[in-house]
């Protein structure tokens, strides 16, 4: 019987780039943040594939069909397009590869534990993405077939991409290598249709125009907050709304992707300087995007939560923000170190939002020299040990 495999992935914060990084080659900065999707493959008993999850009350139990997973219980039809969505994609993403590659499929058994929800409600740290990311890492390695970072990556924004185009992939980047990272997406419905047209292995292969991964340097002299606003919000929702909206087809679209870069580019080069100062006021510059963005085209980003979250902190001396599309969720905060952060989590308590004790995790690998759009072309890299 082959050896339990455990992988865990972090989840994200959106730091700079909301919306914009929709946009292929539009860049952002993400995070990542010490809550974690922990997966672990192991050998099922008598079902071909077995998904169990602390978020559903029991396991779903499959079997491998032409068309890919199917639940030998029909009831558990609605799992698979909700709480396991991400999940089957995963598990369908690598038994294409493996068939492709001339292997036959592994008896599977996945079973995740997820940190990045409050009593059973998930607070926007980028859960699907971690959990693809801890699935399809996970699910490499108990195959014996593990793989460096970049195709994991490349294989987990497949397997999302499956599910909906709509996402940037920058939680799936964080989730993978850790740390702060700059992050522009590819093209995903383009990517779709050649996957679809391709198959997974040579599309994994493939040159991804627009996707970029480089690790930034955190900041020393000022310290990240992050306050939960106590409801969920679908970032779905909001961008589809979004794409459907005449505003996002007017010219003040390519104003707001022209502000958008400046923003990111000025919060890089404080990073890359160190400048706390200079970042702040990078900080204050998305909030204001932000706002400008949800004024026009009224997607209901800030909430009072999240608007006091952000007053809060300049009253304090930092800067803050939604992390990520808003009405909901997280929003960040950053102070000064030399500024007690106690009166910021007083005035978020008052407030109603939650002060979540959130460390960023440290990169254990730095993507400084991936190319990620030329596409690894080192096909070996893909051939199993067993193989």
């Amino acid at each position: 019987m082959t050896p339990a495999v455990t992988h865990r992935a972090p989840g994200k914060l959106l730091v700079a780039g909301e919306y914009a990084v929709l946009e292929p080659g539009q860049p952002s900065i993400v995070l990542a943040v010490d809550r974690f999707i922990t997966v672990e493959a192991s050998t099922p008993g008598d079902a071909q594939v077995v998904l169990a999850t602390d978020l559903l009350p029991h396991e779903v139990r499959m079997f491998r069909g032409r068309t890919g997973l199917g639940p030998l219980d029909r009831k558990d039809t609605r799992h698979l397009r909700g709480t396991l969505a991400h999940l089957v994609s995963a598990v369908e993403v690598v038994d294409q590869l493996r068939s492709q590659l001339g292997l036959a499929p592994v008896p599977l058994r996945l079973t995740v534990r997820s940190d990045l929800h409050e009593q059973g409600t998930k607070i926007g740290l980028g859960s699907s993405g971690a959990v693809t990311v801890a699935a399809v890492t996970a699910m490499t390695d108990f195959c014996g077939m593990p793989m460096p970072p970049e195709l994991r990556l490349r294989l987990a924004l497949l397997a999302s991409i499956r599910v909906d185009t709509g996402p940037s992939g920058a939680d799936l980047a964080a989730s993978t290598w850790g740390g702060w990272i700059l992050y522009r997406a590819p093209d995903r419905a383009r990517l779709l249709r050649r996957l679809r047209r391709d198959g997974v292995a040579e599309t994994l292969l493939a040159t991804w125009p627009g996707l970029t991964v480089r690790a930034l340097p955190p900041p020393n002299a000022l310290s990240l907050h992050t306050g939960w606003s106590g409801s969920p919000a679908s970032t779905s929702t909001r961008v589809g709304h979004l794409s459907r909206t005449t505003w996002w087809h007017s010219a003040a679209r390519s104003r707001f992707l022209t502000r958008s870069t400046n923003c990111v580019s000025t919060a890089v080069h404080a990073l890359e300087r160190d400048d706390p100062q200079a970042l702040l006021a990078a900080v204050r510059g998305c909030r204001r995007l932000l706002s400008d963005l949800d004024h026009e085209a009224e997607l209901g980003i800030f909430t009072a939560a999240l608007t006091d979250l952000c007053t809060a902190a300049e009253a304090c001396g930092g800067a803050g923000k939604p992390s990520g599309a808003g009405g909901g969720d997280c929003g960040i905060a950053l102070l000064p170190s030399n500024t007690d952060p106690r009166t910021l989590h007083r005035r978020w308590a008052a407030a109603g939002i939650t002060a979540l004790s959130l460390r960023v995790t440290e990169a254990p690998r730095s993507p400084d020299d991936v190319s990620a759009a030329a596409g690894p072309t080192a096909a070996h890299r893909l051939i199993p040990r067993t193989a």
